[in-house]
């Protein structure tokens, strides 16, 4: 995006292709294959996630610039598919193959690590860098794209293209590699390490975005602002200062948390990741009392939801036994005794408290029951 920013044409290749193949990198075996099904399924996704990043990039977080940029560069998200379902097996060989050496591709780091281990590489994922090249040389000859970027861990796939244009068509490109994000720990991120965060709001919703970057350490947070927002340095630096007056206002955490949630979901995002983090963490029964019933699952994930039909007379015992708080009507007695039972942030003692719709049904037709600290049951009343 900073190279759409700074005027220049982008691509996005989806590798839906090439993910049949499966690149060896970071893997010290083969690779599981996916069906056709499931690769065209996640490529699709991913298609639809990064044109809706790009439009909010471009609606929403470049208004905001403080200085004026030059007009967006032309995006254009393609999958691989599109040239390889074109391409004969025996062309490619002899275009791709030529240039390529056997020994150089035996002599980067996802090969010889497999190589060396024992367990060895087929020879699928062995070809998987000569395809990647070619995806470079086709890009340069359909759209002159001379820069390539990818992860610090693409760098023998990167070169490998490199080597293939350079010996076929004799001209200059550059690939340019990024460190992978790792925390002021070392810690990396991804599905492997078990901390993945996605960009599809099904994977990892607004609020779970919004919230992780809130939980950041101040140790994490500079860098973080740097890397993942469009923010000039002045005014980085300008949220540091103060927060550094106060650091338990975690203004810093929220700048990130807003500015990362608005880019990946838009304002109906960030608006839903604000409203579940102030009825979640701030007991905010406004908030609550605005919550659409649609956004139900969104703010609350893990709550189980019921929908009630509203009979005079309901107590608040009989209210946890509809919806499931308890099994036996002795616990719900006891625990509601006890202080352990809430409704609508309230703290109710007695279990024959009655529910009066005016007073206890919000006027969105919830209802919010928390059990203990973190369990929470909602009730969509009919």
């Amino acid at each position: 995006m900073h190279w759409q920013r700074a005027g220049y044409d982008t691509i996005a290749v989806i590798g839906d292709a090439t993910a049949k193949i499966g690149d060896p990198s970071g893997h010290k075996s083969d690779r599981k294959v996916l069906s056709h099904d499931v690769v065209d399924e996640n490529a699709n996704a991913i298609e639809k996630n990064l044109y809706h990043i790009f439009q909010n990039h471009e609606t929403y977080i470049c208004p905001k610039a403080k200085t004026k940029s030059k007009a967006l560069g032309k995006l254009r998200i393609l999958k691989n598919s599109e040239w390889y379902k074109k391409t004969n097996i025996i062309d490619f060989i002899c275009e791709a193959g030529r240039h390529i050496r056997v020994g150089d591709m035996l002599s980067r780091t996802s090969v010889r690590s497999r190589m060396e281990s024992g367990v060895g590489i087929n020879f699928t994922e062995f070809s998987y860098q000569a395809f990647q090249a070619y995806d470079w040389l086709h890009l340069l000859k359909t759209y002159n794209c001379r820069f390539q970027f990818g992860g610090g861990d693409q760098l023998g796939n990167v070169t490998t293209g490199y080597n293939l244009i350079s010996g076929s068509l004799y001209q200059h490109v550059y690939g340019a590699l990024l460190p992978l994000v790792e925390s002021e720990t070392g810690d990396k991120f991804g599905k492997s390490a078990g901390n993945a965060i996605y960009l599809s709001s099904n994977r990892t919703s607004p609020f779970d975005l919004y919230q992780f970057f809130m939980r950041l350490p101040d140790a994490d947070v500079s860098n973080y602002l740097r890397l993942f927002t469009f923010l000039s340095i002045e005014e980085i630096e300008d949220i540091l200062h103060k927060h550094l007056k106060n650091p338990d206002s975690r203004r810093a955490q929220k700048k990130i948390a807003e500015e990362v949630t608005l880019l990946i979901h838009g304002e109906q995002g960030l608006d839903l990741a604000e409203t579940a983090t102030k009825i979640l963490y701030q007991s905010d029964i406004v908030s609550l009392a605005k919550l659409r019933k649609e956004d139900v699952n969104h703010v609350f994930p893990l709550s189980t939801t019921s929908n009630i039909m509203f009979e005079p007379g309901l107590s608040l015992l009989d209210l946890t036994m509809k919806v499931g708080c308890f099994i036996k009507k002795d616990d719900a007695g006891r625990i509601i005794r006890g202080g352990g039972v809430y409704l609508n942030f309230e703290r109710i003692t007695t279990p024959e408290f009655i529910i009066i719709p005016e007073q206890h049904i919000l006027p969105n037709g919830i209802s919010l029951i928390r059990i203990g600290k973190k369990t929470y049951y909602l009730v969509l009343w009919k």
